[in-house]
């Protein structure tokens, strides 16, 4: 591990207490000579209307998957979006995620037809803006810990992206991204509390990282009121069936050039396998699949800051109206902008770099567009 990454990435205090993240001083500001990485898929919301969610949702993985894949062992900040993800890495590293990202745009649009876009961008040129990029850690589990990121950057990079004033280019050639641990291998889960609502809200130019803060604190501790604070996936962890429902997409994810028929094949094979150890509680040598099943559901990353707050929740309908009532204010005062969206699962996009250990990471989105329809209303709000 570099010291650049280890110097400064170690030394963010690390927090099981996510409630505590709304307070702007739980942040710590990254280095001036680190590079922001933002990534994102273009028409998310048609593709999402044409019912390839769940392929927006793992491209979106994919590009967290490939750069720690090309990170090879050095730890850094990252966030999942639902349709796109956000990293930052020092400067010494920012030709590795160029190459990681060019790749990435061309994979996406040859195994997907899916138009990807990235960029890179020096944390200096943010601040410059006007901007600010912090970084927290919150642990939701002894596994695993998850960046959260504040300061606008994060949203301002997006923006510029969108807007054609940076980007990386696609790779010319046809070498692919390491996609190695990336799967979708879990069955959708279901809503208990009533419904699974996926939240988006974003502070406005008016809103004070005060105002912000406060309106943070309520919505979570609102949340919190929930049984497990929301919590969308099982204790036990996600439905296992056969066949799984994303074996075809989990071909196109882990297939690398291979024939896509005889490499499903092989996947179908595989999970029945799987399936067979998790249904009759198989240990299979430091496997133990009960552990396993109930870290994925510790490890899952169901909130998150990332310039805003983002949430998928098992909500029943009293604490959605009076999460939606709080919204409703501070939109009217003008200090934010939100969207929701509802529907009746959620689901997991897993990055797994080895069953063996509890570092497992799993991201969780609504089932039927999620974020990106929550960011879709609040857009046309």
């Amino acid at each position: 591990m570099t010291n650049a990454i280890s110097d400064f990435y170690d030394s963010v205090p690390v927090t099981r207490d996510f409630l505590g993240l709304s307070n702007p001083a739980a942040f710590t500001p990254v280095p001036d000579d680190w590079v922001l990485g933002v990534a994102d898929i273009v028409n998310s919301t048609g593709e999402v209307a044409n019912g390839r969610y769940k392929v927006v949702n793992m491209v979106g993985a994919a590009v967290i998957s490939a750069m720690i894949n090309a990170m090879d062992g050095k730890l850094f900040p990252y966030v999942f979006g639902g349709d796109g993800a956000g990293f930052a890495i020092p400067a010494s590293d920012s030709e590795v995620a160029r190459e990681t990202l060019a790749k990435l745009r061309s994979w996406a649009q040859e195994e997907f037809g899916i138009s990807l876009r990235a960029a890179l961008v020096p944390v200096t040129e943010i601040r410059s803006a006007g901007r600010d990029l912090r970084v927290a850690r919150h642990a939701p589990s002894s596994g695993v810990d998850y960046a959260m990121f504040s300061g606008g950057g994060l949203a301002w990079a997006e923006q510029q992206m969108k807007a054609g004033t940076i980007g990386v280019q696609p790779a010319e050639d046809d070498a692919l991204p390491d996609l190695t641990g990336l799967s979708c291998r879990w069955s959708n889960s279901p809503a208990q509390n009533g419904q699974i609502v996926s939240v988006v809200i974003q502070p406005t130019d008016r809103a004070t990282e005060s105002d912000f803060a406060d309106l943070a604190q309520s919505v979570v501790a609102a949340s919190e009121g929930l049984r497990r604070a929301g919590h969308p996936v099982a204790e036990q962890g996600p439905p296992m069936k056969w066949p799984p429902p994303g074996v075809t997409l989990d071909a196109h994810v882990s297939r690398a050039g291979r024939n896509l028929k005889l490499h499903k094949m092989r996947l179908l094979f595989e999970n029945l396998m799987i399936r067979g150890l998790f249904k009759f509680k198989i240990r299979l040598g430091s496997f133990e699949p009960v552990r396993y099943q109930r870290m994925v559901s510790e490890n899952a990353d169901f909130r998150k800051f990332d310039d805003g707050l983002k949430m998928t929740l098992d909500c029943d309908s009293e604490t959605l109206a009076r999460i939606t009532q709080m919204l409703d204010r501070a939109k009217t005062e003008g200090k934010i902008t939100y969207g929701l969206h509802a529907q009746t699962e959620a689901m997991m996009t897993c990055f797994v770099p080895s069953a063996m250990r509890d570092d497992h990471v799993h991201f969780v989105d609504g089932a039927s567009g999620g974020y990106a329809q929550a960011a879709a209303e609040m857009r046309s709000k």
